[in-house]
């Protein structure tokens, strides 16, 4: 059983997030929110703040990055009176208004170094995932992805997705081995895990599990015997498994909101993924009575006859010619 986590929903980077586009897309939420409650605000700022973002873009755009962080406090000034103006006048918020107006409060209050902060208006769960893994800096590569992780756990032998599910709150690897993993297993399989074969991510899960012996990846060897190693070097078989559920199975990217619509993408697609394996599996004999009856072009014939154990090839003249 091979185990891996995967962070997906790309967003911008960190400082963009917390600067000027999320005080920005907060406004506007919040003034919209305003429209439609008929809630007279004193002051929308609706074209200063378009002015203030378009000009705050140019800045960063020709290097001034004074006059850049002189526009982004006008930004986040312009969002607080609103914040301020909407909470005189509604102090009790319902409906949509009522979820938006923290998030807009937590925009504004919070800093570069804090913990827990908000990187999406509109999704509010996403998290800030470090990948944790060395990059080189002449390759355009990303330090960070934004989203929530996804586990996996496929079969040892033939590859089969026995479960897959989100994880939201950036947990600890480990600690969703147990809690999250072999669980849903033994739930969909009957059968509790002997062996489960992990990258590093998932140091110090082998304590917490007593049925099931955790092996962790990046030994040599010579460390260990010919049959065990087999399987440390089959533990490789889940990176593309990961490549087609991205590019084949929708897994790059979710448009499912919420937390469940993030558990339904990431289910959905290792159900897409065995479906087609299955389909593979079952269609293959007849693809393959096709392809040798008609496109063996390797000899020169297009068709074959086949009668016990005399196999009788039919040149291509006389297939033509019935």
């Amino acid at each position: 059983m091979w185990i891996r986590p995967y962070r997906k929903k790309p967003l911008p980077s960190p400082s963009r997030c917390i600067g000027i586009r999320l005080y920005h897309k907060a406004r506007r939420v919040l003034v919209r929110i305003a429209k439609t409650m008929h809630i007279d605000l004193r002051q929308s700022c609706k074209r200063a703040g378009k002015k203030v973002f378009l000009k705050q873009g140019r800045y960063v755009v020709a290097g001034q990055c004074n006059r850049a962080g002189q526009e982004t406090k006008k930004l986040k000034t312009l969002l607080g009176r609103v914040i301020r103006d909407l909470e005189r006048k509604c102090s009790n918020p319902k409906g949509h208004l009522a979820k938006v107006l923290p998030l807009a409060r937590a925009i504004f209050t919070q800093k570069r170094n804090d913990k827990n902060k908000v990187y999406s208006v509109h999704v509010p769960e996403v998290k800030c995932i470090a990948k944790g893994k060395v990059h080189n800096l002449k390759v355009t590569s990303k330090k960070y992805e934004f989203g929530c992780k996804v586990s996996m756990v496929s079969s040892s032998s033939d590859n089969w997705i026995l479960a897959m599910d989100a994880l939201h709150g950036n947990p600890f690897d480990g600690h969703t081995l147990k809690k999250k993993a072999l669980q849903q297993v033994k739930k969909h399989t009957g059968w509790q895990p002997l062996h489960a074969y992990c990258d590093q991510g998932y140091r110090g899960a082998a304590k917490d599990i007593p049925n099931t012996e955790v092996h962790l990846s990046g030994k040599k060897k010579k460390s260990m015997k010919a049959s065990l190693w087999k399987w440390f070097a089959r533990r490789s078989a889940i990176e593309p498994i990961f490549g087609h559920l991205k590019t084949d199975h929708r897994l790059e990217r979710n448009h499912l909101q919420g937390k469940n619509g993030d558990r339904m993408n990431a289910i959905l697609s290792g159900c897409g993924f065995n479906l087609r394996k299955f389909l593979r599996a079952f269609f293959l004999p007849f693809f393959q009575r096709l392809f040798w009856r008609y496109f063996d072009y390797s000899t020169g014939f297009i068709g074959s006859n086949t009668s016990g154990t005399i196999f009788e090839m039919i040149p291509t003249d006389t297939f033509w010619e019935k």
